[in-house]
């Protein structure tokens, strides 16, 4: 059978569909939705191989509606206009059934793609959905996100994926022949990196390369034909979160060389080069910072260009931006500080703002003591005043703790002179 055990195994029905209770479980949203007949345009985020692809299917055969489905990567603007004709002839007009126009990777279309999916969906021709792996606040237009309910979905647990290998293990037709001991499982859950698709695969791969009639699943026998490229299980798409991970921890360790290596690894898979812009404006931030403010200018200057000059001339603007952060001195000191800041906030609530800080826009609220004895700093010598601008139950709580660089001690020397009595610098 040339039919992947990961498509073997995909389920029909909603009963069958392994976690997102909270979608599907007996009072998921989804399932709701599905009992009442109405499904609204759906945007699905979530990490790859979690089953956006399959609840969507679910959805259009349990709501029984016509099903059409295109991929942002090899469609256009014309493919979306025939698909939306089809959907219209096929009684989407005027009728509570209208077909479901299922968009996988979504976040992959231009804006003018996503305009042309507009009018579809406000007329009710089409119910659409899209998949995606990608945050859809930055990928999807604001218009059509506004016509869209987003629903995430969650990254699968071990228990989960350990149900899904013994389910293929008793029911599938093929493996379901075959003597399988599935006695560890460690190994498969890491190198499938909780993606279920690839799980299946690396799965049947290792099942097919055994000679013998008793098959036994080890940590030790996947990960030594793993190791040993006995198998082949990547496909495409799948190191997605990996090289990403590799490209951000280099620049991060300084290493020019791993970072553009990593960079063409993702550039020749034909990863979207916005998305590489974007972990480089978060990198800069986190990991550089205030010791060289300059990276954040770069790297959102790189995302900028990147957008205007599409592939493949994108190659050399991100090189640049990433060798540039690569060779920089390092900072995860404003990283630190807000975390440590939202930590104070969860645990001591909404804390009163001091009355003295308080917006005073009316007559009523300044003789209610808003504003009163702010003490405006520019009025003072060096344009500085000590004054609390913290509550009181959290003062003199230090947040920022400056790193140790040439451009970070000068802010440390500055704190010290202003603020070494309340924060202790």
């Amino acid at each position: 059978m040339n039919e992947p055990l990961a498509e073997r195994l995909r389920p029909k029905k909603l009963e069958d569909y392994i976690s997102q209770s909270h979608l599907v479980g007996e009072k998921g949203i989804l399932t709701q939705h599905i009992k009442r007949g109405l499904i609204p345009s759906i945007i699905f985020w979530g990490p790859p191989g979690i089953g956006k692809t399959t609840l969507a299917n679910i959805i259009a055969v349990e709501s029984e509606r016509p099903f059409y489905t295109l991929s942002a990567i090899n469609s256009g603007v014309k493919d979306i206009r025939e698909v939306i004709n089809k959907a219209k002839q096929s009684g989407g007009l005027f009728t509570a059934k209208n077909p479901i126009l299922f968009i996988d990777e979504i976040h992959r279309f231009s804006k003018s793609q996503q305009d042309s999916l507009l009018q579809a969906v406000e007329k009710g021709w089409v119910t659409l959905i899209g998949a995606t792996t990608e945050n859809p606040s930055f990928e999807v237009i604001s218009a059509l996100l506004s016509r869209c309910q987003v629903y995430t979905l969650n990254s699968f647990n071990k228990n989960d994926l350990e149900t899904l290998l013994n389910r293929a293990i008793i029911t599938d037709e093929v493996l379901s022949k075959k003597s399988i001991k599935l006695k560890e499982t460690n190994a498969l859950l890491k190198f499938s990196g909780g993606d279920a698709r690839k799980l299946l695969n690396i799965f049947e791969l290792i099942i097919n390369a055994h000679q013998s009639e008793e098959i036994i699943i080890t940590d030790k026998n996947v990960t030594s034909m793993i190791q040993n490229d006995t198998i082949h299980y990547d496909k495409s798409g799948d190191q997605h979160y990996d090289i990403i991970s590799a490209f951000i921890k280099s620049i991060r360790g300084s290493d020019p060389n791993a970072a553009v290596y990593w960079l063409a690894r993702m550039i020749q898979g034909g990863e979207d080069v916005k998305f590489i812009a974007r972990r480089l404006i978060i990198l800069a931030s986190e990991d550089i910072g205030n010791a060289n403010p300059t990276a954040l200018v770069i790297a959102n200057n790189t995302f900028q260009a990147v957008s205007i000059i599409g592939n493949p001339e994108s190659r050399i603007i991100l090189s640049q931006c990433a060798t540039y952060l690569a060779c920089s001195v390092k900072s995860n000191a404003s990283y630190n500080a807000i975390n440590k800041a939202q930590q104070k906030v969860e645990e001591t609530g909404n804390v009163s703002v001091p009355l003295e800080i308080r917006n005073a826009p009316t007559k009523l609220i300044k003789e209610l003591g808003y504003g009163e004895n702010y003490k405006y700093a520019h009025d003072f010598k060096n344009n500085f005043i000590s004054q609390e601008f913290l509550p009181e139950k959290i003062k003199g709580t230090k947040f920022y703790e400056p790193g140790n660089n040439s451009r970070e001690n000068l802010q440390r020397e500055f704190l010290k002179k202003n603020w070494k009595d309340k924060y202790g610098y």
